[in-house]
């Protein structure tokens, strides 16, 4: 069982963080300061929740002692600091992932999952379909080398369609397996979200490579 340390000073949603975990079946401990979190750190612990605002210092500080002293645990950083300076300073320092606050449990749990599936395959790091690569550990997204400025969400839905490259994928898919909610197919949430990463993805003249499937879904890359 995967012991989680969860390093947060509001108590009530560090008691609701560790109450998902270990009802979703992880070892959980919550922790209100820095000080008790290098205490209860172990060798066996699996992976960290972090805050950065934390009533007795940085948890960017505290995360890069940690890497200093060449501790390579998962860190997932959770916070409400959500500029795009704010997410490269805490990759840069080594955190693996950065979510933000407000956020919804059942992708903080997907994160964690995903983290640990990673864990377990450090080969698996990155993933290119023709001129298009995305950088697990950095969170990064480049096309024709040029770094793609995206939004968390956009991330998650570039990766899942790079995932499906060349095959058509619904937004019943989408919303399943991206937002986790059914209901998104009620709106154009969807629809918005994949017309912001095309632009993102074929600014300047590049040529199309997401596509829209009338009455279908969408495809990145080939048109099947």
């Amino acid at each position: 069982m995967t012991h989680v340390l969860v390093i947060e000073d509001h108590p009530k949603l560090s008691a609701s963080i560790v109450r998902t975990l270990q009802e979703s079946g992880f070892d959980a401990t919550g922790v209100l300061t820095l000080n008790d979190a290098t205490k209860t750190l172990s060798p066996s612990m699996g992976l960290v929740v972090l805050d950065l605002m934390l009533p007795d210092g940085s948890g960017l500080e505290w995360l890069a002692s940690l890497r200093k002293a060449d501790n390579r645990v998962p860190v997932l950083i959770l916070t409400a600091r959500d500029t795009i300076q704010d997410r490269v300073a805490g990759l840069d320092l080594g955190a693996d992932d950065y979510l933000v606050k407000p956020f919804a449990l059942d992708e903080l749990l997907a994160r964690i999952r995903a983290l640990l599936r990673r864990d377990a395959n450090p080969s698996t790091t990155a993933l290119t379909v023709g001129e298009l690569t995305v950088d697990f550990l950095a969170r990064t997204a480049m096309r024709d080398s040029r770094l793609l400025d995206l939004q968390n969400r956009q991330f998650e839905l570039l990766v899942y369609l790079m995932r499906h490259a060349n095959e058509v994928v619904t937004r019943e898919m989408i919303a399943s397996d991206v937002w986790r909610e059914p209901t998104a197919t009620w709106t154009n949430v969807i629809d918005v979200h994949i017309n912001q990463l095309r632009k993102k993805l074929e600014g300047s003249g590049r040529p199309a490579l997401l596509h829209t499937i009338r009455g279908k879904g969408y495809v990145l890359g080939d048109l099947p």
